[in-house]
C-alpha cells in the first residue's frame, strides 16, 4: 500500500495520512484556534520548517515506510524552491524541499518531499474526489489572493490569480504590485483595501440592496472571473473548470455565466463547464499527497 502524507500550508498547517488514495487517521492542523489568522507569518522560516516537519511527524503517527510527501503552499514555486510568495513573504527564496528533507532526516524519517503550488494540490484533490485521474482539471481557489491549479501537473509557472483582466491604471490592488490583475479585483486582501468602510461580505450584501457602487464592482469582479477564465479556454481549450475558496460564496453562477458567453463565441472551445465545490483541508491534504506520490513515482 503507497503510503504519502500531504501537507497544505496556508492561514494554518494541515496535515494527514494517506494511504491508497484516502485519509487516513485526522488532519491535523497548527494553530488549532481557527481565529489565529496571522500565525504562520509570524513565524520566521526556520521556524517554519521546523513547524512543517512536526506535523509530519504527527501525521505520520510513528510509520517509518511513507514513501513521499507533498508540501502545497501559496506562491511560485519551482523545483523545491519558493521563488515568490506574497502570502508567505518570509518563504521567498527559500529551499524549502532541501530544508525540509533534512528536517525530516534528522527526525528519522527518510523520505521524498515535494513542493508545489497549493492551488494545484487542490486540483489534484479534486480529481482524485471525482474519480478524473485522467482528465485535466482546472481550479480558481477565491480567498485571500486568487490560485489558479491544474491537474496533471505540467510544468510552468500557472500564477492566473495575476492575469491581466484591465488595463484600468487605477486597478493597483494586488499583492504583488502589478497593475490590472485579476487577484487585484477579486482578492479577500485586495477588496478590502479597495472598500476601507467595508467588509467584502458587507460590499457583497449591499449589491442585493441595490448601492450602486457595490453592484457596479459585483459585475467588475464576475468579469474579472469570466475574463481570467475565457483566457485560459483560448489558450488551452476548454474542459471542467472548478470554483473553490471561502470567497466561492459571493459567486452568482448566472452572471458569471453570461459574461462567459460573451466572451467566449467560437463553437469548438464553447464545452467548457464551471463547478462550485467546498474547500476542506481533507481535499487539499490528499491532492498535495497524490501530487507527491506521482512525482516520486509510487
Amino acid at each position: 500500500m503507497a503510503k504519502a502524507i500531504g501537507v497544505i500550508v496556508s492561514e494554518r498547517i494541515s496535515a494527514g495520512l494517506v494511504v491508497d488514495h484516502k485519509l487516513t487517521g485526522p488532519v491535523r492542523s497548527f494553530p488549532e484556534d481557527h481565529d489565529e489568522l496571522d500565525g504562520l507569518v509570524e513565524l520566521h522560516t526556520d521556524g517554519l520548517v521546523q513547524t512543517i516537519c512536526e506535523q509530519v511527524i504527527l501525521a505520520a503517527n510513528g510509520a517509518k515506510d511513507i514513501g513521499a510527501v507533498g508540501v502545497a503552499l501559496p506562491g511560485l514555486v519551482k523545483e523545491g524552491v519558493v521563488e515568490d510568495s506574497p502570502n508567505l513573504p518570509q518563504l521567498k527564496g527559500a529551499r524549502i524541499g532541501d530544508l525540509l528533507t533534512a528536517q525530516l532526516r534528522n527526525h528519522g524519517l527518510e523520505t521524498v518531499v515535494t513542493i508545489l503550488n497549493d492551488a494545484d494540490g487542490m486540483a489534484a484533490g479534486l480529481a482524485v474526489e471525482h474519480g478524473k485521474l485522467d482528465s485535466v482539471i482546472r481550479v480558481w481557489t477565491l480567498g485571500v489572493g486568487i490560485g489558479y491549479g491544474r491537474y496533471p501537473f505540467t510544468p510552468g509557472m500557472w500564477e492566473g490569480g495575476h492575469t491581466v483582466v484591465t488595463l484600468d491604471d487605477k486597478e493597483r490592488f494586488c499583492g504583488c504590485g502589478g497593475r490590472g490583475h485579476m487577484e487585484g479585483i477579486m482578492g479577500h486582501r485586495a477588496m478590502r483595501l479597495r472598500f476601507l468602510d467595508l467588509e467584502p461580505e458587507e460590499v457583497f450584501e449591499a449589491a442585493k440592496r441595490g448601492e450602486r457602487r457595490c453592484v457596479e464592482f459585483k459585475q467588475l469582479w464576475h468579469k474579472a472571473l469570466a475574463a481570467a477564465t475565457a483566457s485560459s479556454i483560448h489558450m488551452a481549450g476548454p474542459g471542467k473548470f472548478f470554483l473553490t475558496g471561502f470567497n466561492a460564496r459571493f459567486l452568482d453562477m448566472p452572471m458569471l455565466r453570461d459574461y462567459m458567453q460573451q466572451m467566449v463565441k467560437m463553437s469548438p472551445l464553447q464545452s467548457y463547464s464551471l463547478e462550485i465545490v467546498h474547500d476542506v483541508p481533507e481535499t487539499r491534504v490528499i491532492g498535495a499527497a497524490i501530487s507527491a506520490e506521482q512525482a516520486a513515482g509510487l
